[in-house]
């Protein structure tokens, strides 16, 4: 099997399961991990013969891809914030839009040994972004999966980073008194409604309860988390959350009601009402 031919084998047997981009990142995606090839490497070498293995695993690949499970949990492997992150179906996808969250909180933190606390890790994609980025962080993560700190553990490792991880449920958990200078959470947000809208590949294989909340409660995670933050951060200190974009109203006065101050709602790079900030305030 040459390349090009490897190519000709994705598009005709994924044409109806994905449109042309998405086939084109997964090419990409997949040369990269296999073969470790960069873009480039697919154009110039496209009538190099392959070697067997690739064959096999490319098979393995484009059928698993055909049940619409997810390229990522295939691999192994998902980038964020410039990195390679283990994921595995204990733990969300890393998407995007989070790693705004993660340069937002960059951007206006500028200051040296914060401490900062990310609620519900999973893959530990926020809390050792940040960890490597905030000069000098002390940084701690929390989430209920242990098998999904078992793997935000082997990320910190992997990537050289020391965060503290904690087996938590934000629902029960004791408050400490002004510990945090920043606080971030992407907890579940989508309502039970909204599955009916959802593909496959995420309602099929990523963990529901990293993903949903009750139709008749949205605020779930979000009450408990400005709960802990009027009490837990530091005067001055900052919450950070990501948001269903049809809740941003529900939340900022979630957050309102529950003592904090300076609420902003902020856009994603498609417009959409994706985060919201809030400061502690003590006057």
């Amino acid at each position: 099997m040459t390349t090009r031919e490897a190519i000709l084998l994705l598009r005709s047997e994924l044409d109806t399961c994905y449109d042309s981009r998405e086939i084109e990142g997964m090419t990409r995606v997949i040369f990269e991990d296999v073969l470790l090839w960069q873009p480039v490497d697919i154009v110039i070498r496209e009538n190099e013969q392959l070697p067997e293995f690739f064959g096999n695993r490319l098979t393995n690949i484009i059928e698993r891809l055909k049940q619409n499970e997810p390229l990522q949990y295939i691999l192994g492997k998902a980038r964020f914030h410039g990195h390679s992150f283990a994921v595995t179906p204990a733990t969300l996808i890393p998407r995007p839009e989070t790693e705004q969250l993660v340069d937002m909180i960059i951007d206006e933190n500028p200051s040296s040994d914060l401490e900062v606390l990310d609620i519900g890790t999973g893959s530990g994609c926020i809390a050792i972004s940040l960890a490597r980025a905030l000069k000098f962080a002390q940084v701690t993560a929390t989430d209920i999966s242990p098998d999904a700190l078992t793997v935000a553990q082997q990320n910190a490792t992997a990537l050289k980073t020391r965060v503290k991880f904690l087996e938590q449920d934000i629902l029960t958990c004791r408050t400490p008194s002004e510990a945090w200078d920043i606080i971030v959470s992407n907890p579940p947000y989508i309502t039970e409604k909204e599955k009916a809208a959802m593909e496959r590949n995420v309602l099929d294989y990523e963990p529901a309860s990293a993903l949903f909340v009750p139709d008749d409660d949205p605020m779930l995670f979000y009450r408990p988390i400005a709960a802990y933050a009027i009490r837990a951060l530091k005067n001055g200190g900052r919450l950070y959350l990501e948001i269903n974009c049809a809740m941003a109203q529900q939340v900022s006065d979630t957050l309102k009601w529950s003592g904090l101050s300076n609420i902003q709602v902020h856009n994603d790079f498609n417009g959409n009402n994706r985060f919201v900030s809030a400061t502690k305030i003590i006057d």
